[in-house]
């Protein structure tokens, strides 16, 4: 074990983090890595048997009496997945065998052996060249071959990993990988493990996707709470039902055996004027239940090109599955509209998106949340969908008292001038415009080197507020 002690000392020296934050993050890797490493040392075995037995150096042999490593002591992320899930030895190879090429590819160099006769690689083999860099990237052919050479009932057992009632098929472990526009079938396509249980079975912990064109949403967070929302109380308590959602809808739907009557997952739709707390509150729904989320950024789901829409939404909804995520569309009119009345393809097209947002949303077993400044802007066949449709208008007096108070900093002091009480009733606005106003007002205290906030330093902010929206004070 020094091997893993210097490595994982190594580690926390090219980090340059202190140790003890670090230690957890470091403990888990290390975990993993002795397990993984047992684990390819079992897969090593199999493979020269396989190999032994194919080409003659050996009469027999049954690579299932070959056990693989007893990890029932051991605390690792990789264990406990094996463990909790109760992987049999077909499921268990299956999962080293897509991890060998992040973990040792060159353990899979052995399938480039050429068969003289015809002067390529032993079909039997199973495998498919990656086009990017030739890489030999594993298939359901190449497990079937390593558990019994040209047995067809083995072959045959091994397409069940495959089947959608799988576990494997839920925790996305042998998803398959498209080569272009080819379709190639689930034994012959080249299988990928997702990128959430790579990075659990090796750095220890679930890395959060970032924003790009492979997952077109971005995390959003807050360090705000629920006394830092000021919403209408009749809001409030719509929220809160689908704080209820959040907390209690897995005993509903397993324990409570509801499963089969209800649909997965909760729709909502948030509507009203900009700057009322829409995204706040998705926000905050999410740091109050330990949920992540994340807001999906319209500008790189659109696409002119046909199908590409839906590709890159489908991306999203594969990644979020099964996670809990809370998925928040912003501005959800540019993507869930009104249908227009077919009339050329575009038309047509656009409407078969609609169609496809319909059954993902349908489907979808975290939150989705969609905001919208109009609620007559979505699609009747999504609202008919929604579990609660909320309403965030614009605050009333006390609500903006509220959001004058909370929103100034304690450290900044108030000029006699200033009447927050007189502000809140005579001056209608948002949330978002208030802490605009309070943004303003702050840095023309700290730029005269923190001086009490003036009533005019408010009245200025206020009359840039207005005529953002073409009013005057």
């Amino acid at each position: 074990m020094s091997t893993s002690s210097t490595s994982s000392s190594d580690l926390r020296h090219a980090n340059g983090r202190d140790a003890s934050a670090d230690g957890a993050v470091t403990s888990k890797l290390v975990e993993n890595a002795d397990d993984l490493e047992r684990e390819l040392a079992w897969f090593r075995q199999i493979l020269e048997m396989r190999f032994k037995v194919h080409f003659g150096e050996q009469p027999d042999g049954n690579v299932f009496e070959i056990a693989p490593p007893d990890l029932g002591q051991s605390s690792s992320e990789y264990a406990r997945f094996v463990d909790q899930h109760q992987l049999g030895f077909t499921e268990r190879l299956a999962l080293v065998l897509v991890l060998v090429p992040h973990l040792r590819p060159q353990l899979l160099d052995v399938f480039f052996s050429r068969n003289t006769a015809v002067d390529r690689r032993f079909t039997e083999f199973g495998g498919i060249l990656s086009r990017a860099d030739g890489e030999l990237l594993p298939t359901g052919e190449m497990l079937a071959f390593l558990l019994g050479g040209h047995d067809l009932a083995i072959r045959f057992s091994v397409q069940l990993l495959f089947d959608t009632r799988h576990p494997f098929a839920r925790l996305d472990v042998l998803g398959s990988t498209a080569m272009g526009s080819e379709e190639l079938s689930p034994m012959k396509a080249p299988l990928r493990i997702s990128e959430d249980l790579l990075s659990l079975f090796t750095i220890g912990q679930i890395r959060r996707p970032s924003l790009g064109a492979n997952f077109p949403a971005q995390y959003i967070e807050t360090q705000l709470g629920w006394d830092d929302v000021v919403l209408h109380p009749a809001t409030r308590s719509q929220v809160e039902e689908i704080r209820t959602w959040m907390e209690h809808g897995e005993a509903l739907m397993g324990e409570w055996g509801m499963a089969p009557k209800l649909r997965p997952g909760y729709r909502s739709l948030f509507y009203g004027p900009p700057g009322t707390g829409k995204t706040m509150t998705a926000c905050v729904l999410g740091k109050t239940t330990g949920r992540d989320v994340y807001k999906v950024d319209l500008s790189l789901d659109m696409s002119k090109y046909i199908g590409e829409t839906e590709k890159n939404l489908g991306r999203i909804f594969d990644r979020a599955e099964h996670k809990g995520w809370i998925l928040f569309f912003d501005e959800a009119e540019a993507l869930f509209g009104k249908r227009s009345e077919t009339k050329n393809a575009h038309d047509r097209y656009a409407n078969q998106e609609v169609a496809f947002l319909l059954q993902r949303i349908e489907t979808f077993d975290g939150i989705s949340i969609l905001a919208s400044n109009l609620r007559e802007n979505i699609d009747d066949a999504f609202a008919r969908r929604f579990e609660s449709i909320i309403y965030f208008p614009m605050p009333r007096p006390e609500e903006r008292l509220r959001l004058w108070r909370q929103g100034v900093s304690p450290k900044a002091q108030l000029d006699r001038s200033v009447d927050l009480d007189w502000i809140a009733r005579e001056h209608t606005l948002t949330g978002g415009a208030i802490m605009n106003v309070i943004r303003y007002a702050s840095l023309q205290s700290l730029k005269d080197g923190g001086r009490p906030l003036r009533g005019e330093d408010f009245q200025q902010g206020i009359r840039k507020e207005y005529a953002k929206e073409g009013k005057g004070v």
